[in-house]
């Protein structure tokens, strides 16, 4: 259920969708980021809410659709598993840090976590 605002007192327009200022909404942001040439990526795993399936994350990444969706599929491949590509990160299912962070250093990033 979503949260909607019934009275406020404080002016401006606010997002239909999600109920945030138009000027800090997120689901209005048109347009993919440009893909840096410096690209900094985090690793880590998560556990939490996943019924104790591990996820190896792969997060800061540009907000770029296709970007994304390329990388998603050569990380899966180099690691034979599924995944899914949200927003500024990608999902692997496992833990698969080790690789991915081999893989990513050779492609020139930066690699933290």
């Amino acid at each position: 259920m979503s949260a909607r605002t019934v009275y406020s007192t404080a002016g401006g327009r606010t997002c239909p969708k999600c109920g945030w200022p138009a000027a800090a909404c997120r689901c209005s942001v048109a347009g993919d980021q440009p893909v840096p040439d410096r690209i900094i990526a985090r690793l880590r795993i998560e556990k939490a809410g996943r019924h104790g399936k591990t996820v190896t994350v792969v997060e800061s990444l540009p907000r770029n659709k296709a970007f994304l969706k390329e990388l998603a599929t050569e990380l899966k491949r180099t690691c034979a598993t599924g995944g899914k590509a949200i927003e500024d990160r990608i999902e692997i299912q496992g833990d698969h840090r080790d690789r991915l962070r081999e893989l990513l250093k050779a492609k020139g990033w930066v690699v933290k976590g």
